[in-house]
């Protein structure tokens, strides 16, 4: 685990940001092995929570993509948004996935990767390391972790615990609160 978990902060500035991070970028959201028979499944689910070009992205590519290094992520809408994007009446993105989740209508959140932003995981033999994404589009979120001074790892207990389990986010609880 990166210490920048420990010493960066953040919180998600939404209404500074307006969701860009479901726009911007070349790629869609991480996906993992397991996801990917969720989305297949529970497709039917979120679809009416969607608009109108994210349905046809994902009819077009599928629910999910599998880029040339093999990598696998969400589609995009023409190269822009994730096709599971929706956007609110003031242009904030949002996700469509946890739309349908909040309406009761698929157990399935989101994708981890995104309930996880600023932290990306990478998947090795023997571990997963535990990195800390610096992008210049959350510098408002950076500001106001700082504000509040909230650390990564506090405004990601959820999906860290989602992702990790208890036992994990309770030990790195431990770690932080011996560190420096």
């Amino acid at each position: 685990m990166s210490d920048d978990l420990l010493e960066k902060e953040f919180v998600c500035n939404i209404s500074a940001c307006k969701g860009i991070c479901c726009v911007a970028g070349e790629a869609g959201a991480p996906l993992e092995q397991k996801e990917l028979e969720i989305l297949d499944n529970e497709y039917e689910n979120i679809k009416p929570f969607l608009n109108d070009k994210g349905r046809a992205a994902i009819e077009e590519q599928g629910t999910w993509i599998e880029r040339e290094n093999g990598e696998l992520e969400t589609p995009l809408v023409n190269g822009a948004e994730c096709a599971y994007t929706i956007f609110n009446e003031d242009g904030t993105a949002k996700c469509g996935i946890e739309a349908a989740y909040h309406a009761g209508k698929t157990p399935f959140y989101k994708p981890i990767s995104c309930h996880l932003y600023p932290v990306r995981i990478q998947e090795y033999t023997d571990f997963s390391a535990v990195n800390y994404h610096k992008w210049e589009i959350c510098n408002d979120a950076c500001e106001l972790g700082k504000e509040l001074s909230v650390p990564v790892y506090k405004f990601l207990k959820d999906s860290l615990i989602r992702k990790f389990g208890a036992q994990w986010y309770e030990e790195l609880e431990d770690i932080a609160q011996n560190y420096k």
